[in-house]
């Protein structure tokens, strides 16, 4: 989406404009509201969604986005798996999720229809594009007969509007095709949903304007489809049919804010990064979903001092980002699990070399091509195991979009503190989902230090000072090829564990492995201690989180503890090493739940660290976890924990 910045001087709600000419009465206040648009890969759906989001982020409401991509390319035009969507929550804050059931759908065709309607909430409201439900588009979305009129829409409210119709006649004194005319569809049907929220129209215009600035043609038809659609709900008298929401705002802390997206607070992480280092940082890449945007946006931060490559594959990528640590430049690299399996035998040259390196993985569904587009977790053994030889890695997760920056900044400090490559989990969903951001001062971000360089000894050879290492960290000296009565020789190969020269010793091998593994667990000092984030320190349960399931479980735990205060929610950043009080935390709790979108990774890792036997709630399906589905899971539970307890307290929630 477009950087969207707005400002919030208070920390109390607004309302609405007082000047507004509309009438409370003709609102219908919410609290908040889920907002779903559907359509054909073609039909502008992300773009709608995006200046909505846009729209949303400067009226001071909080929100959460989750774009929903098909697979394909070009998925057949009207076929179910050819859908692409793009849902919002809007309203008071804490908005952490693009929510479970759509108050409102917009649908572009019956495919659309058909792939949205499970997941609607009963009343809500159905806006449908008429001119879509031909015989052909019904048969391609697998209907039989017309949803319209067998029934199956009749606990919905649901308009019928011929947008496709009224768009071309919108459009048609510009000239274009019918083809041309029609991709304008997306700007008309925002119009109308402009004016169901009673958002101002100006920021859209003004983007149409930047992005169809040479094409004055298209710039004027989508203009003037915007205005038709808004223009088309307000003199058509839809109220009735159409509801106008009234939206509480958010308490937001006062600040300077954006709209950002993982992939963007990933980008801008890793440049403020190079600035806290005093580092310039060169990102080196291959294009792969969902990945690409990282290399996207950092392309654009030259002028920070960050460098971009994009290789002819993943392990001329990573090698190239090596090759930048090794000259003294913070070296990054990123892509998703298949490519993360080809850079394998680069990370360990990394880790023996004793190299820092970042490696972003945009996690996404499946082995192999898998589903491209659709989010997973199932990338953690890979990054916690995932390698020849004992080789590990220090791995960390970001939890939002917006933390997606704070992630990035601890990536490379670790990585520069130990002189160790660090992995960073992303997913599919964090990198496309947007959220507002406190835009934070750097100043108030503590700088980044580099190992320094040990006083230069006549009598110590340049290659043991070159792997004298700091006893607290196991970091090395980060030292650039050139650097005066520091020239050393470094390779993949074992290396002697005090000069840095290769060696097959039997013993030196045995303390070097075990160097590697405490170097990494020399991480677990400087990680704060880990601590609940709702709900009390001990209990009946305590839910376990990472990476994006932060947003489905802070709300399901939110909504559990108002009947049930026994239940708690912790989430966890780092990965490998764990946090070191995680065990006494998890020995407060009766049972422990782990939520995660693979088959139980990180119950797995649980066990194998700290010998505990969590609970595993798997979902694999390629979306995020539904708020509701937490809640249902936790319910089923309490009952158990209460009968096999003597506790009266815990026997209560029987």
């Amino acid at each position: 989406m477009s950087c969207t910045c707005f400002r919030t001087d208070k920390l109390i709600s607004v309302g609405p404009h007082p000047d507004s000419p509309l009438l409370m009465s003709e609102r219908n206040p919410k609290s908040s509201i889920v907002v779903r648009l559907a359509g054909d890969s073609g039909d502008g759906v992300q773009v709608m969604g995006s200046q909505f989001t846009t729209s949303t982020a400067l009226s001071d409401t909080d929100f959460a986005t989750f774009p929903d991509f098909p697979a394909e390319i070009r998925a057949p035009v009207g076929t179910t798996f050819g859908v692409s969507a793009y849902q919002l929550n809007i309203g008071a804050n804490p908005i952490t999720t693009a929510g479970d059931s759509p108050d409102v759908l917009v649908a572009f065709n019956p495919a659309a229809l058909k792939v949205s309607l499970p997941l609607l909430k009963d009343g809500a409201l159905v806006i449908v594009n008429n001119d879509s439900f031909t015989s052909r588009n019904l048969i391609k979305a697998g209907y039989s007969d017309d949803p319209r009129d067998n029934g199956e829409l009749d606990s919905y409210q649901v308009v019928n509007i011929d947008i496709a119709r009224l768009n071309l006649e919108a459009v048609k004194p510009f000239g274009l095709s019918k083809s041309d005319g029609s991709r304008c569809k997306n700007f008309w049907a925002l119009g109308l949903l402009m004016w169901m929220f009673d958002r101002d129209l100006a920021p859209t215009e003004n983007w149409i304007r930047r992005k169809f600035a040479k094409k004055e043609v298209v710039r004027d038809a989508n203009l003037k489809a915007l205005r038709a659609g808004h223009a088309y709900a307000e003199t058509a008298e839809l109220s009735e049919a159409i509801p106008r929401y009234q939206v509480e705002t958010a308490a937001l802390p006062a600040g300077d804010y954006r709209g950002v997206t993982g992939a963007e607070a990933l980008s801008l992480g890793l440049a403020a990064a190079g600035e806290l280092a005093d580092k310039s940082v060169l990102f080196c890449s291959y294009p792969i979903t969902p990945a690409s945007p990282l290399l996207h946006h950092l392309a654009r931060f030259g002028d920070l001092g960050v460098g971009t490559f994009q290789a002819e594959d993943e392990i001329a990528a990573i090698c190239a980002a090596i090759g930048a640590s090794f000259g003294g430049v913070i070296g990054i690299t990123s892509s998703s699990g298949p490519g993360i399996a080809l850079k394998t035998e680069a990370i360990g040259l990394a880790v023996n070399a004793e190299l820092p390196l970042v490696i972003v993985n945009s996690q996404r569904g499946g082995p192999s091509t898998g589903l491209p587009t659709k989010t997973e977790q199932s990338d953690l053994y890979q990054a916690v195991y995932g390698r020849n030889g004992d080789t590990p890695i220090p791995v960390i997760a970001a939890r939002s979009p917006g933390d997606c920056f704070f992630a990035a900044i601890e990536a490379v400090r670790i990585a520069l503190r130990h002189m160790t490559p660090v992995m960073l989990l992303s997913d599919g969903y964090l990198s496309n989902a947007a959220e507002p951001w406190k835009i934070p001062d750097i100043k108030n971000i503590e700088p980044i230090s580099i190992n320094a360089t040990f006083e230069t000894d006549a009598a110590q050879h340049a290659q043991s000072l070159v792997f004298r290492r700091d006893p607290d960290t196991l970091g090395r000296p980060w030292i650039s090829p050139g650097t005066p009565d520091l020239m050393h020789v470094l390779g993949g190969l074992e290396k002697d564990y005090d000069t840095g020269a290769i060696s097959y010793e039997a013993d030196n091998h045995q303390r070097m492995t075990d160097m590697r593994a405490a170097k990494v667990a020399a991480v677990e000092r400087f990680i704060p201690p880990q601590s609940v984030e709702l709900g009390s320190a001990q209990g009946d349960i305590l839910i376990i989180g990472w990476g994006s399931t932060y947003g489905p479980i802070f709300q399901a735990v939110k909504q559990i503890r108002q009947s049930n205060p026994s239940v708690s929610f912790t989430h966890l950043r780092h990965l490998n090493p764990l946090p070191g009080n995680l065990a006494e935390l998890l020995g407060g709790f009766r049972q422990v739940l782990v939520p995660e979108m693979n088959m139980g990774q990180l119950s797995t890792v649980l066990r194998d660290k700290l010998g505990v036997d969590p609970v595993s709630f798997c979902k694999v399906s390629g979306q995020p976890f539904l708020i509701s589905e937490l809640v249902e899971k936790v319910m089923t539970m309490l009952p158990v924990v209460a009968l096999a307890s003597n506790d009266p307290v815990a026997k209560g929630h029987t």
